[in-house]
């Protein structure tokens, strides 16, 4: 392959304009492209210009652009856009968190409700593990539900506690705990001030998605501090290098790859002076940081490529069938002569303290998750009102 200099060189003749990139990762393997992104303030926030250059003769391959530190090309980039928001903006962002919240709530309430049902039942066990196809109607459709949930119950709990972690408000209350106990994810000191000695990790940087490099960078220095973080801790051919983001920065290679085994290690370089001014080392990660990081790939279906995304393929297929079953079981039960009689409530004839036992752990939910304590909240009011004006409807001669 030709020098990093070379392919950023015809990368740079492409953009015009004086512009440096922002970061470059190079071809990872024989037959890949380098990938030379440049800053762009027509494109919206986060989203970078990607020049790719094949590393074997400098030639143009493509042109696009690439969005936030994963690099997410367009179709990538709606598809996780619509799984993320809806396409929705900050309100989509909220459906998803809530929806994420809502299903390992409802997961372990079923897995809880099966097994029960287990308990009881000693002739029809078998008939939780698989549908009966014997059953008719409403039997038919709780067998289904009970067989299918029993076997994705543990996945829909994954998802949703892997979801988590990256929402907008109960992420920030995960993060807050791990960094409480001291099990966040070490960052990379960046700073070249003398602020914090080699080792430390006081400050993240290196993953703005469009921040501008400081100065016009000599393109011969990507391949200089390339060849000494290698010959640190950076041993993946999956890479990105990012010059300074600021004067007094210091440059930053960091591994990038999130299959298995994860390589995610970072150094940080002075330019100035080829000297290494921090690293991190995934192995040396609290125990929480890698849970995280393995939990994110496993539920993007990066870490054990096609077998984890087919597996995730199945847990969405389950899900989305229990939904389907769950509505058409109510359908069968339905109310269908005005309003009936408000049920019996379980918590009517509860002990004080199982009233409060409830509510305590209802109480730490929804601080915990606020968009369940929210959502909560508003069904128990109508649930409340709903029950209400169904006993005056019975009452009434």
């Amino acid at each position: 392959a030709l020098p990093l200099a070379r392919q950023i060189d015809a990368a740079e003749a492409v953009v015009g304009d004086g512009s440096t990139p922002v970061a470059v990762r190079p071809a990872p393997e024989a037959g890949a492209t380098t990938r030379v992104m440049f800053a762009d303030e027509t494109l919206p926030e986060s989203t970078t210009r990607a020049i790719f250059v094949d590393p074997a003769t400098a030639e143009i391959r493509g042109d696009l652009p690439a969005y936030g530190t994963s690099g997410a090309l367009p179709l990538r980039h709606w598809i996780s856009d619509l799984h993320r928001s809806l396409h929705l903006g900050d309100v989509g962002r909220w459906y998803s968190e809530l929806a994420a919240s809502w299903l390992g709530i409802v997961a372990l309430a079923g897995l809880g409700l099966w097994i029960g049902r287990f308990v009881r039942s000693r002739r029809g066990r078998r008939d939780l593990l698989r549908p009966n196809p014997r059953h008719t109607g409403y039997r038919r459709l709780s067998g289904w539900h009970a067989s299918v949930g029993i076997w994705v119950v543990l996945g829909a709990v994954f998802l949703s506690a892997t979801g988590i972690t990256w929402s907008t408000f109960a992420g920030a209350h995960v993060s807050d705990l791990r960094a409480a106990v001291g099990e966040g994810t070490p960052a990379l000191t960046t700073s070249l001030d003398g602020g914090a000695a080699a080792g430390e990790h006081a400050g993240h940087a290196g993953h703005g998605g469009s921040a501008p490099s400081a100065g016009q960078t000599d393109p011969a220095t990507f391949d200089a501090v390339l060849a000494l973080a290698r010959q640190v801790n950076v041993d993946s051919g999956d890479v990105e290098i990012k010059p300074p983001a600021a004067a007094g920065k210091a440059w930053v290679v960091q591994e990038i790859h999130r299959s298995f085994p994860t390589e995610v290690d970072a150094v940080a370089i002075d330019g100035s002076r080829m000297q290494v001014t921090d690293r991190i080392d995934f192995a040396d990660f609290p125990l929480l940081a890698k849970l995280s990081r393995w939990g994110v790939d496993l539920h993007m279906g990066t870490m054990f490529g096609l077998a984890n995304q087919l597996v995730l393929l199945a847990l969405a297929l389950g899900i989305a069938a229990l939904v389907a079953l769950g509505y058409a079981m109510w359908w069968k039960r339905r109310p269908t002569r005005g309003l009936a009689a408000a049920p019996a409530r379980a918590l009517g004839g509860a002990p004080w303290w199982g009233i409060a036992a409830v509510l305590a752990v209802a109480i730490a939910i929804g601080l915990f998750l606020p968009l369940v304590g929210y959502t909560l909240a508003a069904f128990v009011v109508i649930d409340v009102l709903l029950g209400w004006r169904a006993r005056r409807a019975v009452a009434r001669p």
